[in-house]
């Protein structure tokens, strides 16, 4: 055994993976230590089990699409053959590659229909397991949205580059108990915060945070600040709904009512700034969409239409069926997006934008590249922002 393999081997045995569990448990992604010809010498977040004992050859080897693409020094995101996001980090001393980081092994949005196209049965046969395990395995795989991909992406590039500088220090110092509380880890730290902060949603035990919210209320009830307690009945009922974490398509009613809840705040805050019309068909409320499609671009009115102006103005919701569509518009009558944002929601470059973009692939994803979001007029009148579905219940998942 080298002086490498005889340094990994005491960094494995001693903090290495208490140093960085703590964190890539934020990602809960799998990531794993391997050498240079594939072997894997330790998990931080297991592998799915569908990669760990279908496509490996056995648990302690990573997959052959992988095997083929270690190349030192090469960093490199990939799609599989059976369309799971992959990324590979190689772990360098002095320019020399002596391990790699791989991980990930989750599909995005975009590449999900793949798990579809699997032959279960041909697989099955193959490998000699029951079709059951293979379909079980299959849908246990994660969905992970694509900026959660490269946020994870960028901790594990990070934490390469950590480990790297562990070997070398060891090496140089051939000190088995050294833990370095550098400047390094430092900056790693800060960096995972910072990620996690632009991704972060409240975490917090809904019961108790409803319950508080409603026993404030009963208080304002008793103390006769009626509008407080609505206010707060209202702000409860919206959390509630936002904090629905599921994939499954909601009515257009039930859209309608957080929207209108989320309105009613806005208007206490605005007063006689804000005013808002939500004209929706009630054949049209029992149609389906994905949840929370609408709030937000409800919000952007609000922010980049109504805020700005003086006196205020407002907010239109409408829909109409129109052939074989559903065609629900938001409308405000501001002075149009600024420029520069109007710029970046086109390019889908900005903050706004990826929201914008994220709004219209989950909508082309339940229904096909023919639907969508659309702005479709912006200027100093106002502006429309439009979301077209089928009127039929044809959606793809």
């Amino acid at each position: 055994m080298n002086k490498t393999d005889e340094t990994l081997k005491k960094l494995m045995d001693s903090n290495l993976y208490s140093r960085y569990s703590g964190l890539l448990s934020l990602s809960n992604i799998s990531l794993q230590l391997v050498d240079t010809s594939g072997n894997i010498l330790l998990e931080f977040n297991p592998s799915p089990d569908f990669c760990k004992f279908i496509c490996q050859e056995d648990e302690t080897r990573i997959c052959s699409d992988y095997i083929s693409r270690l190349e030192p020094g090469k960093c490199d995101r990939f799609i599989c053959q059976h369309g799971l996001e992959n990324i590979l980090l190689p772990v360098d001393i002095n320019n020399q590659t002596i391990g790699y980081l791989v991980g990930a092994q989750v599909y995005s949005a975009d590449t999900e229909y793949q798990k579809y196209l699997i032959d279960i049965m041909a697989m099955a046969k193959e490998k000699k397991i029951e079709p059951a395990a293979i379909a079980k395995s299959i849908a246990a795989i994660k969905t992970i949205e694509e900026n959660k991909i490269e946020i994870h992406e960028q901790i594990c590039n990070h934490i390469s580059q950590n480990i790297g500088q562990d070997f070398s220090q060891s090496i140089n110092t051939a000190d088995k108990a050294v833990v370095r509380l550098s400047i390094e880890k430092e900056m790693l730290e800060k960096k995972i915060i910072d990620l996690e902060a632009k991704n972060m949603s409240l975490v917090i035990n809904p019961h108790f945070l409803f319950n508080t919210l409603n026993s404030i209320a009963r208080i304002a009830y008793f103390e006769k600040s009626h509008t407080t307690e609505e206010l707060i009945y209202c702000l409860s009922d919206l959390l509630r709904y936002n904090l629905k974490q599921d994939d499954e398509l909601h009515t257009i009613g039930a859209e309608m009512d957080n929207i209108e809840k989320y309105l009613y705040i806005q208007k206490v805050r605005y007063k006689n700034r804000l005013e808002y019309d939500i004209d929706i068909a009630d054949q049209i409320k029992a149609h389906r969409i994905p949840n929370m499609i609408i709030q937000p671009i409800v919000e952007n009115a609000l922010i980049h239409g109504i805020t700005p102006k003086r006196d205020g103005g407002k907010i239109k919701i409408y829909a109409e069926k129109y052939q074989d569509n559903i065609n629900i518009s938001v409308m405000d009558n501001g002075n149009g997006f600024p420029k520069e944002v109007l710029d970046g929601l086109q390019q889908l470059e900005n903050k706004l934008g990826i929201g914008f973009r994220s709004t219209d692939k989950r909508l082309k994803r339940y229904f096909g590249e023919q639907y969508g979001l659309k702005i479709t007029k912006s200027d100093y009148s106002g502006s429309t922002v439009t979301i077209s579905i089928p009127s039929k219940p044809n959606a793809r998942r």
